[in-house]
């Protein structure tokens, strides 16, 4: 009898331990964050019971399995001591991640509350993506290594590894040589402030918003709800337009090409009573101006502002969908025209006048003088 109530015993009460703590834990949390609405810390941190659970039960387990007296786990004991390090090394990389993620959110909100600036926002958000991905791929990297290391014979292999960095290194940094590249783009864009998340961009000659910054790649989403997903050294060696930076504010141009007889002064009227409209025209200023003329029309000019990329292309699509009716409606002798009637003759030309031939009698001499 008691071959069998003790592994119930030690396993039934490791789990019993652990559900214990992990209520406990998350009491202690649900208080602190009642105490504490201004950081949302403690909310976040309510996340890691889970992990946490998995480590105090290995740790428990690990503790108390040697009183199991059956013959099948003390044959099996350095098993189960591996396999038990093994999971107390997955979970705690899990529950140091859980907390991280909770710290960095954490920050990345309070910041965002307290700051009315969204270009520092946007900046921020990028930074805190990209040190959040350098951790977990840190943390995952050193659980590896742990886990490799409880094995017999990885010593060996380490050893032979360092012996062997000077020429691995040589040829994976010749073999990845692309990937680091990218890889220290990605630190220059995160840092450097050169493009962030929820940037309107042009690159290669496609508008779009950034989506999502990595430490290799960089998406972004166009207006047509595509995908341009494109390495960061893109961004650190080709020049781009970032609209974003140093503002949102944008003024938009629209040109329209009409017959030299356009009423100018009446298409300022018409612009103004657009725009005045127009729920995407941030009023801070419009104008339209002749900038060009051909000897079969001329090029008329129509600027408006708008708060960010989005608005002024509302903008500058109401203001040609309405001035092109307007004009179409009240002034169509405005609009350009093309010649199709029929060319006119070529007048003949004279040939060289030429002197009228004397009439010659037919008995009359010649002689030598004329």
């Amino acid at each position: 009898m008691e071959n069998v109530l003790r592994p119930l015993v030690v396993v039934g009460g490791s789990v019993l331990l652990t559900l214990l703590v992990g209520l406990a834990v998350d009491r202690l949390m649900r208080r602190a964050d009642d105490r504490h609405p201004e950081t949302p810390l403690w909310g976040l941190l309510r996340r890691c019971r889970t992990p946490l659970q998995a480590v105090v039960l290995g740790l428990v387990l690990r503790a108390s399995y040697g009183q199991i007296r059956q013959p099948l786990v003390a044959d099996h004991r350095a098993g189960i001591d591996h396999v038990l390090s093994l999971v107390l090394i997955a979970a705690s990389a899990w529950l140091v991640l859980g907390i991280a993620s909770a710290a960095v959110e954490s920050t990345y909100a309070r910041y965002a509350a307290a700051t009315r600036d969204a270009a520092r926002v946007r900046r921020v958000r990028t930074q805190v993506t990209l040190i959040m991905r350098i951790v977990t791929a840190v943390v995952a990297v050193v659980a590896a290594a742990s886990m490799l290391l409880t094995f017999p014979g990885m010593e060996k292999l380490g050893a032979s590894m360092l012996a062997s960095a000077g020429i691995v290194g040589i040829v994976a940094g010749v073999a990845a040589q692309s990937t680091l590249g990218n890889l220290f783009a990605g630190f220059q864009i995160a840092f450097g402030d050169m493009v962030r998340i929820g940037d309107t961009v042009v690159v290669d000659g496609e508008w779009g918003v950034v989506d999502e910054v990595t430490l290799t790649f960089l998406t972004v989403r166009t207006w047509d709800e595509r995908r341009i997903t494109m390495p960061v050294s893109y961004f650190t060696s080709k020049p781009f337009e970032n609209w974003s930076r140093g503002g949102a504010q944008m003024t938009g141009t629209v040109y329209f090409h009409l017959d030299h007889t356009a009423p100018v002064g009446l298409m300022r009227e018409k612009m103004q009573r657009i725009l005045e409209e127009c729920p995407a025209w941030d009023r801070r200023d419009w104008s339209i101006a002749v900038t060009d003329t051909t000897p079969t029309t001329m090029q008329v000019r129509a600027v408006m502002t708008a708060k960010d990329a989005n608005d002024i292309w509302t903008a500058r699509c109401t203001v040609r969908e309405q001035m092109v009716a307007w004009l179409q409606e009240e002034h169509p002798y405005a609009l350009p025209k093309v010649a199709t009637g029929p060319a006119a003759a070529r007048p003949s030309v004279p040939g060289p006048a030429r002197e009228p031939s004397l009439p010659v009698e037919a008995d009359t001499p010649r002689t030598g003088r004329g």
